[in-house]
């Protein structure tokens, strides 16, 4: 073992002494490499697309992809308004609705439009049947026009708590828009417009609220709030790290040159991504400020020992050759231990978060090649300046040593204690992915959304394609009464506020062509009765507002759309299987036929997630496991990191069960991408350990004593960086990232407190009887930081 660290310190000490030597060349050709990297920027776009998070395996997302092209493809465009006072049968109101309605045609892409004005309200006109606008061009609007509108929409299920509240203080005008989704440019272009015409609205009627939601103004939210994030949180982040590291370091030309390495390493990283063609969205917009949180690690344990060494009295040229040869093995393993980690996320169902690992593995490769290269180079050209005077930090971690040392068994058992106790509260945690609480309510979607949803009715459907026994079965009487009994199963349960279905249609039009008796509000109970009664309404439909979006062609299926209330995903789920289970029961030939749908669809995308991310994670942690055991050439050691490496992931989760309950999306990959960051404070921690014991020759405690010595600053100053830029990270308008960089950051904080407390226990508890011993090298307190 000796033999190979004197070998790998003398390469490491050559290449250190090139390094210097030709230095102006090496920062030079850095820069030139990062330049031409980073050109690549100008290709990056912003994905305007929702479905861009499903994966083209996935079943949700086929199933959703099938239904569309049983019907029509179609995304939406919601208008809400609801009036300050008052309800919406007012005359003016309802004239400008009209004009509102006529208007939205104009929006791009739109293949449709409904709203109480345009209706196609039948009625019986004596042996006719008359089908026109509930609110037509020449209507009168009086008190008895109004009177027959306002019992005509309250009346009607088809319309009635989707298109206005049963309390009538609240109505929508719903664009349906066929995206052909060939341009980034068609989400923005179609939101545009419709918040033009929203807007002119709003103008005309200053009484009243108007909002806008749709599966269109989803999408458009995810690229806005991925803008917003990188235009926030990423001068945010160089702020916070110069401040911190302005703090921490107390050198100027430490922090230039840090500074300038994250910098590079970012360029890189996004440059290379805008080459190979990567869309942005809002999980992988992220990318940048875990890169220059991540690239921060490396520098800083460099720039502290070469501190640490010219305080003891080396020239800077010792001290940074000297820095070199004790970081360069555990630099190189920890950004190889942080890249896999990130790697793995390529076994994520869901593609941006695959974007996110690919694109932080490569910024963490180039944040390894500058900090190895451009960073001792420029350090060489930079002037630095220390103070020979001994203050708090290296005594602070040899009282540490002492504490740790004197009680270690008492700290192992409060430790095991602690992590089971907070292991066991991981049950708790319940999955959740409702996207509308994805974005934070400073944005204007998820305002417009809560809105709608707490006076009408939300985005949030599931929806169900029913098979019929063959082509024109639909008017089958048995067929249609089944579909009526899983139309008011729907209706039964609470979580449901509002169902479309045909049989509304049928009931209603057997009532029209009886001379519009009530009586006879049902299902025709003879088959070519009511095909008479479809064919008769369909032919007397406008263009635009046919049954293509309820019957597909041959008329051998016929869609349920159920909207439903703010539910949880686990519930929405319950419902998929309740309705599974009814169809079953009820119509077999539907016994296959699952919920889908956006929400259905991110209903089940954590689930996927995790499911993927174990086979992701068990991956990275036996490659990291393998990593270092082969790098500290020890299998004991390599057993004993495995638990300062998992421990903290339950033990934040433990807490977050504690203080926050509920998690989505964002658990299935932070155990992955944690586990790569945090193995590196082990990694520093055991090569110094290994070190001493092995090349000094000294006892287990004393080589505890070394690690803290010398590595003990470097790890809890890298460490407050990484929890301050993850910190960041929480500030995110999208609470996917946002709760990433929670959960990341307490990892981190757990993963310092388990490196401090539980691995030097266990390496005392555990270390090797035939290892030498002998006595510690002699560790004066000194200061590491300089200015």
């Amino acid at each position: 073992m000796a033999q190979a660290m004197g070998w790998l310190d003398r390469r490491v000490t050559g290449y250190a002494e090139w390094l210097i030597r030709w230095r102006w060349i090496v920062v030079a050709v850095s820069v030139a490499l990062a330049v031409t990297a980073g050109a690549g920027g100008q290709f990056l776009g912003f994905s305007t697309n929702y479905r861009v998070f499903f994966s083209p395996q996935n079943p949700q997302l086929q199933a959703f992809e099938s239904l569309q092209k049983v019907y029509i493809r179609e995304d939406n465009i919601t208008i809400v308004i609801r009036p300050h006072q008052g309800d919406v049968f007012q005359p003016d109101l309802l004239r400008d609705v009209r004009m509102l309605t006529e208007d939205a045609w104009q929006v791009p892409y739109t293949t449709r439009v409904d709203s109480i004005t345009n209706f196609q309200n039948s009625t019986a006109r004596g042996d006719d049947l008359a089908v026109e606008d509930l609110v037509p061009e020449d209507s009168p609007l009086d008190a008895a026009d109004m009177a027959r509108i306002r019992q005509a929409a309250l009346a009607e299920p088809l319309i009635r708590d989707r298109l206005i509240a049963p309390d009538a203080r609240t109505l929508s005008v719903n664009i349906t828009a066929t995206l052909p989704f060939k341009s980034e440019s068609e989400v923005p272009e179609a939101m545009a417009h419709a918040r033009q015409i929203a807007d002119a609205f709003q103008s005309a009627h200053p009484e009243v609220r108007v909002a806008v939601t749709g599966s269109v103004a989803l999408n458009n939210a995810f690229s806005e709030s991925a803008e917003g994030d990188i235009t926030t949180l990423v001068p945010l982040m160089y702020g916070v790290l110069l401040l911190v590291m302005g703090l921490l370091l107390r050198s100027i030309g430490g922090t230039i040159a840090t500074l300038l390495v994250i910098g590079l390493s970012a360029m890189t990283a996004m440059g290379l991504a805008g080459w190979l063609g990567i869309l942005l969205t809002p999980p992988s917009v992220t990318a940048p400020t875990i890169i220059l949180t991540l690239a921060i690690a490396d520098s800083i344990h460099i720039l502290v020992t070469m501190l640490q060494q010219m305080r003891r009295g080396s020239d800077k040229r010792t001290a940074l050759i000297e820095s070199l040869r004790v970081n360069f093995e555990p630099v190189f393993l920890t950004s190889l231990t942080t890249v896999i980690g990130f790697l793995s996320l390529n076994f994520s169902d869901a593609p941006p978060f695959r974007d996110l690992g690919n694109m932080t593995a490569m910024g963490v490769i180039a944040a390894w090649f500058y900090s190895v290269g451009f960073l001792p180079a420029l350090m060489a050209i930079l002037p630095v300046r220390v103070k020979q005077r001994p203050i708090g930090y290296a005594s602070a971690m040899d009282r540490m040593a002492d504490f740790v040392i004197g009680r270690r068994r008492a700290i192992m058992v409060a430790m095991v204690v602690i992590v089971a106790g907070l292991s066991a509260l991981i049950p708790r945690i319940e999955l959740n992915d409702q996207f509308v609480k994805y974005f934070d309510r400073s944005i204007q979607f998820r305002q417009d959304t809560d809105f709608a949803m707490e006076h009408l009715s939300g985005i949030y459907q599931a929806q169900w394609s029913l098979p019929a026994p063959g082509p024109g079965a639909i008017s089958d009487p048995d067929y249609l009464r089944q579909v009526e009994g899983f139309t008011e199963w729907l209706r039964a349960r609470d979580s449901v506020v509002h169902v479309q279905t045909l049989t509304d249609i049928f009931n209603r039009l057997n009532k029209n062509m009886h001379g519009d008796d009530q009586a006879f509000y049902r299902l025709p109970k003879e088959r070519d009765l009511a095909a008479q009664y479809l064919l008769l309404f369909e032919m007397s439909l406008p263009y635009g507002l046919d049954l293509n979006n309820q019957i597909n062609v041959d008329k051998s299926a016929t869609r349920i759309v159920a909207t439903l209330e703010n539910v949880t995903t686990n519930e929405l789920r319950e419902l998929d299987r309740e309705a599974t289970a009814w169809f079953q029961q009820n119509l077999p030939s539907a016994a296959e036929t699952s919920a889908s749908g956006p929400f259905v669809m991110f209903a089940y995308i954590a689930k996927r997630n995790i499911d993927g991310m174990l086979t992701g994670t068990f991956v990275a942690f036996v490659l990291i496991s393998l990593c270092l055991t082969f790098a500290l050439r020890s299998i004991k050691l390599g057993a004993i990191s495995l638990i300062p490496n998992l421990v903290p992931a339950f033990m934040a989760f433990g807490v977050w069960a504690v203080l926050v309950g509920e998690i989505g999306l964002a658990s299935s990959v932070v155990t992955a991408t944690s586990l790569g960051i945090i193995v590196d404070a082990t990694v520093h921690f055991l090569s110094k350990y290994q070190r001493a014991r092995r090349t000094n020759g000294v006892s287990p405690e004393e080589a505890v004593r070394y690690a803290f010595s010398t590595v003990g600053t470097a790890l809890w100053v890298t460490t407050a960086i990484l929890i301050a830029g993850f910190a960041v990270l929480s500030l995110s308008t999208f609470k996917i990232n946002s709760s990433l960089g929670q959960l990341t950051a307490l990892t981190l904080f757990m993963a310092i407190i388990v490196d401090f407390l539980l691995l030097p226990s266990l390496l005392l508890t555990f270390a090797g009887k035939d290892e030498r011993g002998g006595e510690a090298p002699s560790l004066k307190p000194v200061n590491q930081a300089a200015e």
